[in-house]
């Protein structure tokens, strides 16, 4: 029963919270669910021995003067698992997105045969994978430091407003929120990582 008043009371206080404290929660809840965004895009980057068209995200080629996505210039896809084509829409862009690919030292040789890419993944050595989940971690790290400094940012703004006359039950209130925010995206960045982690060691 008193655990039922207790919640009742904060639920209570934070349907009547200020628009302003109301506020800092929403953004801060926004950006750390870019923060999970960015993690998830970079993973995604970090090849786990299975071939991938998101591997090649990011790589810009020069289209007449303009850098490019490779993907808005060719057809990007998997011949099997250890095997990505790269199929340039105009026949003169094979050179260009090839030594694109070169530059951007992603760890595999470009196979140009005159009329496609290929690019090969080699086998993961067990040192690799371990470099790979070392990798993995060094990003969670980021998305974890980046949401933490998130909730401080709130936790500041939050006292701001309790300073200048902000009830002060409406303020702890937004506090425990956004410390509730932070703790489950902490969790979420732990588990994106430890998916990756199962799926980079997998062989």
């Amino acid at each position: 029963m008193v655990k039922h008043q207790i919640f009742f009371s904060f639920a209570h206080n934070f349907n009547y919270m200020s628009d302003e404290l109301s506020n800092i929660i929403t953004d801060a809840k926004s950006t750390m669910v870019k923060a999970i965004s960015h993690l998830e895009n970079e993973l995604t980057k970090i090849r786990a021995g299975k071939a991938s068209p998101v591997m090649l995200d990011g790589i810009m080629a020069d289209y007449y003067g303009s850098p490019t996505a490779i993907s808005q210039i060719a057809n990007i896809s998997t011949l099997d698992a250890r095997t990505i084509t790269v199929q340039p829409w105009e026949k003169n862009m094979l050179a260009i997105i090839e030594r694109a690919i070169i530059a951007a030292n992603i760890g595999i040789n470009p196979q140009n045969d005159g009329i496609t890419i290929r690019l090969f993944l080699p086998p993961l050595t067990e040192e690799r994978r371990k470099e790979l989940v070392k990798k993995c971690g060094g990003e969670a790290e980021h998305a974890k430091i980046s949401i933490r400094n998130i909730r401080r940012d709130a936790i500041e703004k939050i006292k701001k407003l309790q300073k200048d006359g902000a009830s002060e039950d409406e303020c702890k209130d937004a506090e425990a929120e956004t410390q509730a925010l932070t703790d489950r995206y902490i969790a979420l960045v732990e588990k994106h990582l430890a998916a990756k982690e199962v799926d980079i060691m997998v062989v």
